[in-house]
């Protein structure tokens, strides 16, 4: 399984039994109004100010209600308790770039701090979002914290890059996207990929035969 709904993730997660999914990464807003940035504009679908403010408490006890692990992206800009498992990407960019060289992800995970390099330069064709995160960090993210059969939920698609990575995983997703052009980007997006990768699966079967 592995889909997305154009829904506010709130009214989603109120519909799930507890403990509905094996583990939430998520990228909510950090409340640091990256839509005003002039850099990122233009990846910006619609005028929506969606980054100015944090999720109210009540999206948090529901995501811990709904998963039974999770990864908050920006959580070092959240309320949350105390954790020795930190995930650092540091994006490998110049100190001279005025945006933030490294995020931080707050995760449930009673492990040692982790750290992904990866610049987002090699993905500067593919962006379709002004917070978009690398399709190899969420397979990273995978290979260390998920096992197989897990059902991942995403409460901030996006991009789509963790439903991309899922897929490949052969992990079930759920996302939601609330903004209907993101939304729209992130469905385009997922069915070029799996369209290519089922391409190559098909490549590959036809040269087993020869």
């Amino acid at each position: 399984m592995n889909v997305a709904y154009n829904v506010d993730c709130m009214e989603y997660m109120r519909t799930l039994p507890d403990k509905a999914f094996d583990l939430a990464v998520v990228d909510p807003p950090y409340g640091i109004g990256i839509t005003k940035s002039g850099g990122l504009k233009k990846y910006n679908a619609n005028s929506r100010k969606w980054d100015d403010s944090t999720p109210k408490e009540e999206y948090f006890q529901e995501l811990f209600r709904v998963s039974k692990n999770q990864i908050i992206w920006g959580g070092n800009y959240f309320n949350l308790p105390p954790t020795r498992c930190f995930l650092v990407w540091d994006k490998k960019q110049p100190e001279a770039v005025s945006f933030a060289s490294c995020e931080f992800a707050w995760t449930s995970f009673d492990q040692s701090a982790k750290t992904f390099y990866y610049s987002m330069l090699h993905d500067k064709d593919f962006r379709i979002h002004p917070t978009q995160k690398p399709v190899p960090l969420y397979s990273w993210i995978y290979r260390r914290y998920t096992k197989p059969g897990d059902k991942i939920l995403d409460t901030h698609l996006g991009s789509g890059s963790s439903r991309i990575a899922a897929y490949d995983a052969g992990l079930d997703f759920v996302g939601c996207e609330i903004d209907l052009d993101y939304f729209n980007a992130q469905e385009k997006r997922f069915k070029e990929h799996t369209a290519q990768k089922n391409l190559f699966l098909q490549m590959e079967m036809l040269e087993g035969t020869e």
